[in-house]
């Protein structure tokens, strides 16, 4: 984990006060890719590279519609052109030590209201680690991780390749020592997912360390993001 995304959580304003129904007041959410290459300042001493790229892509995902991966004629007659499939790739490629990191940004998140659930689906062959991809997520006492490898992991139910992680109460690790996050109660002012674990750390199911991880279906609120628009850095 990399000091620049502790720093941004300290900059997120923190006017906050009574927290907000989440359930009424965070629809129509959406994931913005986004990618950090730190300076000789923001990192400390040494700068980072341009070894990341954040991207919604098509037919890196499954299927919007929900059904199963592949779509089949019984679920999916006219094989829907519109659906485009997309995943969201998120690539480091090199060392993790490397100040850098591949995000997306939740945007349309009310701030001060609170999450009720969290998790996302996982393409089996990319990296799951402990911290890496994970959610950041900023609170008026500090930042909150929650990494892949923690959660209830389960095979996706659309395609057994894929696996699917939600998250708990017990899965957050305060980054300031603040108290614990109590989901439903603790307000939130702002969630990122972050990519900073590189090509020298593996994972379970990622031997090699291929620094690279492919989500979907992110699980905010009872509610899913199945695509997007973006890659980073811009072509």
């Amino acid at each position: 984990m990399h000091s620049h995304n502790v720093a941004a959580g300290l900059l997120v304003a923190l006017g906050v006060s009574v927290p907000l129904a989440a359930s009424a007041n965070n629809k129509g959410l959406s994931a913005q890719p986004s990618v950090f290459v730190g300076t000789a300042a923001q990192c400390g001493g040494t700068a980072g590279n341009n070894i990341v790229t954040s991207a919604w892509l098509n037919g890196l995902g499954l299927p919007d519609s929900g059904s199963s991966n592949p779509p089949t004629p019984k679920t999916n007659p006219s094989n829907d052109p519109t659906d485009k499939q997309q995943g969201l790739l998120l690539s480091k490629n090199g060392p993790t030590a490397n100040c850098s990191s591949a995000d997306a940004e939740i945007q349309g998140f009310v701030g001060g209201s609170t999450i009720t659930t969290l998790g996302f689906d996982f393409r089996l062959g990319g990296h799951c680690g402990a911290g890496s991809p994970r959610y950041d997520v900023n609170t008026p006492s500090g930042i909150y991780f929650v990494g892949c490898a923690s959660g209830a992991h389960s095979p996706a139910p659309q395609d057994p390749q894929w696996e699917r992680v939600v998250f708990s109460n017990g899965d957050f690790f305060p980054g300031n020592g603040q108290a614990a996050f109590v989901m439903g109660s603790t307000p939130v002012t702002s969630i990122e997912i972050v990519h900073d674990e590189g090509t020298d750390t593996t994972s379970s199911g990622d031997a090699s360390g291929v620094g690279l991880a492919v989500l979907d279906n992110l699980y905010i609120n009872h509610s899913f993001i199945k695509g997007g628009t973006g890659v980073q850095p811009s072509p």
